[in-house]
């Protein structure tokens, strides 16, 4: 079996020399390039594993070979080198499709990591927008055709990625898919939900720590970017962290590195960075909540989730597979929608996109009484009462407030008790953060 084969464009000869090297050592042969023009003359002739370039060349710069390489040969990986401290080139460089960066001087353990991720990639399927058997994203709609092609192309990147969409529209299951088409694919997914972390434990909990660090800590122990390790990292609700904790993210970033809690060491950590929140960031970065800076570092691309309601015509095949898993569970037959139920479905809004109507379902099927769910069995939020009733019943109504603290209290007990008061579990259920969740159910004397 031939060895793999790497392109190298560099004017520096010793850098050329260095890269080659450690390539050789690791069973990877390389063709050489000192400018743009030679680089492209190679590209014509040979089929290139990896492509590593400079940033600056004597006839042009690493930018436009990114993107000749995007345009003619997207199979072959390129990854920039630029100068230490060359963040906005860097990020520039990961925009225009680079797999990776690497900085000046290089660092040959990330030389390393970088080309073993890339050398993974001959082996992953292509971009697609038709579903594999293994695929957990539900839908043929042209949104989800649209998504599906966009993770397809994202895997293959190790880009820090931001997920943005609507709670319950499927964030971290795109995350986990990524993660799943990827090169990092046979390491950890460590997913976190950043909201549920309580701020004083949240340096421990990222980072690590170690005995007697602190009242408690009885042992060392590692941090979840140690926990991903070679893998990916999935941030939910970023938006969540205290802007004490997004400092020490955006250096964690930044350095490849982490300070465990009672040492002054830093250790290197190799992880695939992806968040996601459904908030709007750029909202919260001009409200002073979350930093500029940090917000630049992981929103490098933004890959968005579509609501529910832009793809009305997934809502059949996702009740379908809903009511299947459903049946499975309980060791029953499953039931089918009647067309009135299915109506009513396709005619509603769905403000909390896939998990509401998840849970739809699952009251429907649990009350249902026959082999067909009915519409009557279909109980959709904010549809019980016509407009005429509401307006009658604001003559009851002394005080708004009052009223809406009500409403609030009886969804929060609801939740509480379908979770068997897992406040975890609660607040994922009505699309809360944790902390939020701990705010309200304080504020209406429910936190015993």
């Amino acid at each position: 079996m031939s060895k793999p084969l790497a392109l190298l464009i560099d004017d520096e000869p010793d850098i050329l020399e260095l890269l080659e090297l450690t390539l050789g050592r690791m069973q990877v042969d390389a063709r050489k390039a000192k400018n743009q023009g030679e680089a492209l003359a190679l590209l014509k002739t040979e089929s290139f594993a990896i492509c590593l370039t400079d940033m600056r060349l004597p006839d042009g710069d690493g930018l436009q070979i990114v993107k000749h390489i995007q345009q003619h040969y997207p199979q072959t990986p390129v990854a920039m080198i630029t100068a230490y401290g060359s963040l906005d080139t860097a990020i520039n460089a990961l925009k225009a499709g680079a797999f990776d960066f690497l900085t000046k001087p290089v660092d040959l353990q990330r030389l390393r990591e970088l080309v073993n991720h890339a050398l993974r990639l001959q082996v992953t399927s292509p971009a697609t927008s038709q579903p594999d058997i293994d695929d957990p994203i539900l839908g043929e709609s042209e949104p989800i055709a649209r998504l599906r092609r966009q993770i397809g192309k994202l895997s293959r990147s190790q880009a820090p990625l931001y997920i943005s969409g609507e709670s319950g529209s499927g964030k971290e299951l795109v995350a986990r898919r990524i993660h799943q088409l990827g090169p990092r694919s046979e390491q950890p997914f460590v997913p976190v939900n950043c909201g549920a972390i309580p701020a004083e434990l949240m340096e421990s909990e990222f980072f690590g720590h170690r005995k007697g660090s602190f009242t408690g800590a009885v042992a060392d122990k590692p941090g979840l970017f140690q926990a991903a390790s070679g893998g990916t990292l999935f941030l939910d609700e970023v938006a969540d962290l205290p802007l004490a904790m997004q400092v020490k993210l955006l250096r964690a970033i930044q350095e490849k590195a982490v300070r465990p809690v009672g040492t002054q060491q830093e250790e290197s950590v190799d992880v695939r960075l992806l968040c996601a929140t459904h908030r709007d960031l750029a909202a919260e970065v001009a409200a002073g909540n979350f930093r500029q800076d940090l917000f630049y570092r992981i929103n490098v691309i933004e890959l968005k989730v579509p609501p529910l309601r832009e793809r009305r015509e997934d809502i059949p095949l996702l009740a379908t597979r809903i009511l299947q898993r459903l049946a499975e569970r309980s060791h029953d037959s499953q039931p089918e929608l009647s067309v009135e139920a299915r109506e009513r479905l396709l005619n509603y809004r769905f403000p909390g996109n896939v998990r509401e109507l998840e849970n739809i379902l699952e009251r429907a099927y649990t009350l249902c009484e026959s082999d067909c769910i009915n519409a009557d069995d279909i109980q959709l939020s904010g549809t019980s009462a016509s407009p005429d009733k509401a307006a009658a019943g604001l003559d009851q109504i002394d005080s708004l407030e009052d009223y809406l603290d009500n409403i609030e209290r009886k969804a929060l007990e609801h939740a509480l008790e379908e979770t068997r008061w897992n406040k975890t579990a609660a607040a994922k259920r009505l699309g809360l953060t944790f902390r939020s969740l701990r705010y309200r159910l304080k504020k209406l004397g429910l936190d015993d």
